[in-house]
């Protein structure tokens, strides 16, 4: 029991606070019916808690995000637009560009800042076709930059990207995403 609790409290982000004395006679004091503090009350102040941890993780995401694109457009072949999309070509094309509805043929693969990969169609050994309007707003504007044949990487803010919600356990709300994206073809 105590491996699991302890396992639950390191998911929560609460190993590192914690005083495992106060933790102690607050658990003894429970089952006496003897606690300081009601289940619901505690129930608030461990839910306000979590808000603020949230809200910490989620500032510190921002301010990495800006970070990173402060310095990325200062590098060499780093574009940035007027929404804040970056990108670079790796290799361009001479096709016909995309519009906004149209809809696309690419390889791509996603990183977050630090570097781990939350999906690719590399990995799975096979290109995707999609709507132009039916993805983040960094990939609909980016897209519409490059020709059949290019290879671009895209660095794109948060707000453009999955925003405040995220996406799933493997994209944090607040994250700027990096995307090396290949255009295909335009149906």
């Amino acid at each position: 029991l105590g491996l699991l609790l302890q396992a639950s409290l390191d998911q929560q982000g609460l190993d590192t606070i914690l005083d495992y004395d106060v933790m102690n006679t607050a658990m003894r004091e429970s089952r006496k019916d003897t606690a300081q503090m009601k289940t619901i009350e505690a129930n608030v102040v461990m839910s306000a808690y979590q808000d603020k941890i949230a809200q910490a993780k989620n500032a510190a995401l921002t301010a990495e995000g800006t970070a990173f694109l402060a310095a990325n457009a200062k590098k060499e072949g780093v574009k940035t637009t007027a929404s804040g999309l970056q990108y670079k070509v790796l290799k361009a094309g001479n096709g016909a560009k995309p519009t906004a509805t149209s809809k696309v043929t690419v390889h791509y693969e996603g990183k977050l800042l630090n570097g781990t990969i939350f999906d690719s169609s590399y990995k799975r050994g096979e290109t995707i076709s999609f709507g132009l309007n039916q993805v983040i707003p960094g990939w609909t504007e980016g897209l519409q930059l490059m020709n059949i044949g290019s290879k671009y990487e895209f660095y794109i803010p948060y707000n453009l990207a999955y925003g405040e919600r995220g996406a799933g356990k493997n994209i944090p709300p607040y994250s700027t995403l990096v995307f090396v994206v290949e255009l295909f073809g335009i149906e």
